[in-house]
């Protein structure tokens, strides 16, 4: 029998990407990794792929904090790993980009659409948005994560479980920190 989760703050960890396309599985199966892990009872993982309108609605359940494990390019060697503090929409988006792309929901707009949703039913956002990322070495077709991917996904695993040890995710690893392997 699965007991609800204590009341109290809630952090959710969503695994994003698309196992299809290489190293943008990283965070596909660092949350598989993740279950396979002994949690505080407050953090819920689940692997979202590529279904960012279900992540939107499912953080109107409530969450105080949202950590979004993905592959994220920002020119360092592959494997790199990176905890970024979530501040808002990117500068680099493009104007007039649809709101809703199924196969194109990054976080921004993922969050963009929950805002809009927690106007419409009075919900609350995440007090926090964190993101675990790694530089991919491919986001070409194919099933897999390259050698250097695949090597930070354990480091991850053990990255995330430090954060959330003290039922919050550490300030110090949470502000743009980059920590390589």
């Amino acid at each position: 029998m699965n007991l609800p989760p204590p009341p109290g703050p809630k952090t959710l960890v969503a695994g994003i990407g698309n196992i299809f396309l290489g190293d943008d599985g990283f965070g596909v199966e660092t949350a598989r990794r993740l279950t396979e892990r002994q949690l505080p009872a407050h953090v819920e993982v689940v692997d979202i792929g590529v279904r960012g309108v279900h992540l939107a609605y499912q953080l109107l359940d409530g969450y105080d904090t949202l950590v979004l494990v993905d592959a994220t390019a920002r020119g360092e060697a592959p494997g790199t790993l990176y905890v970024i503090e979530y501040d808002g929409p990117g500068a680099g988006e493009p104007q007039g980009a649809p709101a809703i792309d199924g196969h194109r929901m990054t976080p921004d707009t993922v969050l963009a659409l929950l805002g809009t949703l927690c106007a419409g039913t009075g919900g609350e956002p995440p007090r926090r948005t964190l993101i675990v990322g790694c530089e991919p070495a491919t986001v070409e077709e194919g099933i897999g994560l390259s050698p250097p991917v695949s090597e930070a996904v354990p480091e991850a695993v053990r990255l995330i479980e430090e954060m959330l040890r003290d039922g919050e995710p550490s300030v110090a690893r949470a502000t743009t920190t980059e920590a390589s392997k």
